[in-house]
């Protein structure tokens, strides 16, 4: 990321409609990207309708300068110059007035600079302010709107709101030469202005709660939201158990069932009304109380009704938390409470995907505006599994209108379709392990005996998976087996048949249920063969880390020695370090990032109250960095020191020398000096725990305590097994469901290929060991053979990690390239 003369701009960025958690993330990656471009940005407060309201005279506010008491002598004068403009303090208040006599009054289309945008990651709501503006929806609101952009000497916009506000950025753009030229009739504006601003760049990021924008998996602050209502669900729970109770609750959701959907699925709910799929039977009730009839049967003492607040039956009649209520407690009997969880959604931190992702977002939509042009669309930023995408914003719009158009016309089919895939894996994958067939799907013949194994150590969304597998198995009538402590209990016969209720609140549980260690096959080759071949398995599904992935490699090689391991074998990866080859996403690395998050939001207070005070925190990984690098992008709202091989944090990747902490001591030593007097911030630098066997943490603390003189101290921290424990988040629990049915698929898939082999014993391919793994925009299979090209057996993980790259973007955030006058990313030149 480096300064382009030829590509300056003046961009401002506006949050608009209903606030999501991340427009934070979002504002303060653009401010930040904008300057490292050689941008000049802005902010726009109250959203279109500070837009329209714009600057009275004499409200423009001048630069802080640098106090000159603490001379900096860097060479970027650039990012100098774009360091700070003072008002920082006043965006995150809303109100206030600084003692000096600064003030927002009057002022809505504000300058800022590096620093004013800093402690804005982990806060809620948005800081800018937003508001549904009624001005902005009329010609003559927008013709203000333009002028107060062109005054301001504007040419790019970034704006993050919901299908509404992002709609009213295309109408806005579609507009604008015409605008500028009623301006120019007008006299409002030169020749050389109308010149100068005749073509209007905007980018769009949907900030939704709702996750109701088409052509994305998920918007800004869905996550979040998500979040606060799997906590809600969860404590829930306890009281339904105990009571024998059923509860009613109510999320939000007027036109897309998203956040009930994964609520559904992420805590194990028994029956959800969503809009895109009403209840097929002419009575929903009759269906419903059919559905929670057959749980509490099985034995259940809790019942958990999830309904959305846009939810209605297939005659388009409204369900509401009062009637379903009253349903089941006149048809039932059931003791039932309503739950409307109201506002309390929209609020808190943001969960620490809310923080990675929106990040990338607002990189990705600097770079779209660098690269606009009078013949390009605007574009919408937008995600695809992992990875950040660009489509037309007048695309996605249409195509969200026409979900609510669908759903209005009675075509729900349709509706669904126009839902992004996972929506409608979602579904499926809560039906599958919520509903209860009379008779198993499958013919005697192609029902199997399923193996089912932790092996590794504990992540969260394991027990996930395993209960989602074990209640597909049961519908389909295939009989799920129990392995418990990995291939040591195989070996001991510590192994049992699992049932459907037996897994019922596994959903929530983190850890491992059936007990894991890290005991490879190849303990006793032979003796494992004999107990596959003494429970007569027709399939293995592994749920682990690294220890999985080697497994699957040794059964694989031993197929042709052994025929018991000529079965289908899958390995879906769990971890936290996330040190699986070739996927992006391992379960558990979430829950462990937001175990990260919520710990360094914690050592920030004392960081932050001390001033001056730098904290080095060591996390878990192993020798994969993925943890450090990806918690030094999320965690914690002050200005991270993340020390990998980027720049400032340390992974095993990268290592840790002499040089390398005489840089950081320099950087932090010059960032220190560039603050305000009696204002500085404390800092946190993260280190993964075997970055280096010499550099201890207490040694890497002592150096900077002794380098840091008057200007800093330090303190450190070990978070150790913290992070490895929890309650599973609610990401790690869609997925676990998600990829544990995908994983089912596969086998039976396989099984019924080696069902028509004629031979005997059957010979399975390379194909049927596999790993499930996410990669860029898709799920795909890859076979152990094929995996191991990619591994790094010595050091336990992949040889091409894809989160490296993200090591930039963490030096870039901290500007540290600029401080130091160093030629690109450190880790380049490592």
């Amino acid at each position: 990321m480096t300064n382009t003369p030829t590509q300056r701009m003046k961009l401002a960025v506006l949050t608009s409609g209903g606030d999501s958690a991340g427009m934070n993330a979002v504002v303060r990656a653009v401010v930040k990207a904008g300057i490292l471009k050689g941008c000049e940005t802005w902010v726009v407060r109250e959203g279109y309708e500070g837009l329209v309201r714009g600057n009275i005279e004499g409200g423009r506010a001048e630069k802080v300068s640098l106090p000159p008491h603490q001379p900096v002598n860097i060479k970027d004068e650039s990012f100098l110059h774009n360091l700070r403009f003072g008002d920082g303090e006043l965006l995150r208040d809303g109100t206030s007035d600084l003692p000096s006599g600064r003030s927002l009054k009057g002022r809505y289309i504000v300058r800022v600079g590096w620093d004013d945008v800093r402690g804005w990651f982990g806060v809620g709501g948005t800081l800018i302010g937003t508001a549904r503006s009624v001005a902005f929806r009329t010609p003559e609101g927008r013709l203000t709107a333009a002028f107060n952009l062109i005054k301001e000497g504007i040419d790019a916009l970034c704006v993050c709101g919901g299908d509404g506000s992002l709609t009213g950025a295309d109408v806005f753009r579609a507009e604008w030469p015409s605008l500028v030229k009623q301006l120019l009739q007008q006299g409002k504006i030169t020749e050389e202005q109308a010149k100068t601003y005749a073509h209007l760049k905007i980018v769009g990021l949907v900030g939704s709660i709702d996750n109701d924008m088409s052509m994305t998996d998920m918007t800004i602050g869905a996550p979040t939201a998500l979040h606060r209502i799997c906590e809600s669900i969860d404590n829930i729970e306890s009281t339904a158990a105990s009571h024998s109770r059923a509860f009613v609750v109510e999320v939000m959701g007027r036109h897309c069932g998203w956040l009930a959907l994964m609520a559904g699925v992420s805590s194990g709910a028994d029956f959800i009304f969503i809009p895109e799929r009403p209840p097929k039977a002419d009575s929903w009730a009759d269906e419903m109380c059919e559905m929670i009839q057959k749980h509490r049967a099985m034995g259940k003492r809790k019942t958990i009704v999830i309904v959305a607040e846009g939810a209605q039956d297939k005659d388009l009649k409204p369900i509401r938390a009062d009637d379903i209520k009253d349903v089941l407690s006149d048809k039932l009997g059931l003791d039932t409470r309503v739950t409307t969880l109201g506002h309390t959604q929209r609020g808190g931190r943001p969960c620490a995907y809310d923080r990675i992702m929106p990040t990338l977002q607002g990189v990705e939509a600097v770079d779209a505006l660098l690269e606009a042009t009078p013949d390009t669309p605007s574009y919408m930023i937008g995600i695809q599994e992992n990875k950040i995408t660009r489509v037309p914003l007048v695309d996605a719009v249409a195509m969200t209108h026409s979900v609510a158009k669908a759903i209005g016309e009675k075509d729900f089919e349709k509706a669904m379709s126009l839902r992004d895939p996972e929506f409608i894996e979602a579904l499926e994958g809560f039906n599958a392990t919520s509903q209860i067939a009379s008779e198993p799907r499958l013919p005697h013949h192609a029902r199997m005996r399923i193996a089912i194994m932790h092996v590794g150590a504990p992540a969260g969304g394991m027990n996930a998976a395993t209960r989602t597998a074990v209640r597909y198995c049961i519908r389909q009538g295939h009989k799920p087996f129990a392995v418990h402590n990995g291939f040591v209990g195989l070996l001991d016969d510590n192994v049992h048949e699992m049932t459907w209720l037996g897994v019922d609140s596994w959903m929530t549980r983190g850890g491992s249920e059936l007990g894991t260690n890290r005991k490879l096959p190849d303990i006793d080759l032979g003796s494992v063969a004999s107990k596959f071949q003494q429970w007569n398995f027709h399939a293995l599904l592994m749920i682990g880390g690294f220890e999985a992935f080697s497994s699957l490699f040794i059964l694989d090689q031993a197929r042709k020695n052994y025929p018991a391991f000529n079965i289908p074998i899958v390995h879906l990866p769990a971890t936290l370090s996330n040190n699986v080859p070739l996927t992006e996403f391992s379960l558990g690395s979430d829950t462990s990032l937001n175990a990260l998050v919520d710990a360094c939001d914690a050592i920030k207070q004392s960081a932050s109250a001390s001033r001056n005070r730098v904290f080095i925190v060591e996390t878990q990984g192993g020798k994969c960095g993925y943890l450090a690098t990806m918690g030094a992008l999320a965690a914690s709202k002050l200005r991270m020191i993340d020390i990998t091989g980027a720049c400032i944090v340390y992974t095993p990747e990268i290592g840790i020398n002499l040089d390398k902490l005489r840089d950081d001591v320099k950087y932090l030593k010059k960032r220190y000096a560039m603050d305000v007097k009696g204002k500085s911030e404390g800092r946190l630098v993260l280190k993964s725990e075997e970055a280096s066997t010499v550099y201890s943490n207490k040694t890497i603390t002592d150096i900077f305590k002794e380098e840091g003189g008057k200007l800093f101290d330090s303190r450190s921290a070990s978070l150790g097994h913290t992070l490895q424990g929890g309650i599973p988040s609610p990401l790690d629990r869609a997925r676990a469901v998600r990829l544990a049915l995908k994983c089912m698929a596969f086998i039976e898939e396989k099984h019924s290929i080696l069902l028509k082999q004629s031979q005997k014993p059957r010979h399975a391919g390379p194909d049927m060991a596999a790993v499930i793994t996410i990669q860029g925009s898709s799920v795909q299979w890859v076979p152990a053979q094929e995996m191991l090209a990619s591994a790094d057996l010595v050091n336990r993980r992949g040889l091409n990690e894809p989160w490296k790259k993200m090591t930039h973007l963490v030096e870039a955030l901290v500007a540290r390239p600029q401080i130091l006058g160093e030629r690109g990313p450190r880790s380049d030149r490592a």
